[in-house]
């Protein structure tokens, strides 16, 4: 019972990095603030979520536990809470986004 956990353990903590990983290749990869904001939110939780998830269950049931579950909570709260903040800014300065038409080969449209 013990290897199952430290095995289920391991395998939320290596999810939860391979998500972030992802989403910093995202933040990099992709072409505007709210394309790269969505590949940071949704991945941040995610994996945030999957590394406290297995520290909580290599933990066992000790305080250690109860302090992760708080800070996983609080990160649930305030996470998509930025990403709708940072969208918000974005949209009432006047950032558009980058469209990509079908036929183009270039992604940055021609505002010329």
């Amino acid at each position: 019972m013990e290897l199952a956990l430290h095995i289920l353990a391991w395998a939320m903590v290596l999810g939860g990095s391979a998500a972030i990983l992802i989403g910093g290749i995202g933040m990099l990869r992709f072409p505007d603030v709210y394309t790269r904001m969505h590949a940071a939110g949704i991945t941040d939780t995610m994996g945030a979520g999957l590394l406290l998830g297995g520290l909580m269950v290599h933990e066992g049931a000790t305080l250690v536990t109860v302090k992760l579950a708080l800070i996983l909570i609080f990160l649930f709260f305030t996470s998509p809470t930025s990403s709708f903040s940072l969208a918000h800014a974005a949209m009432t300065s006047g950032v558009e986004p980058v469209l990509r038409k079908p036929d183009d080969g270039d992604i940055r449209e021609d505002r010329s």
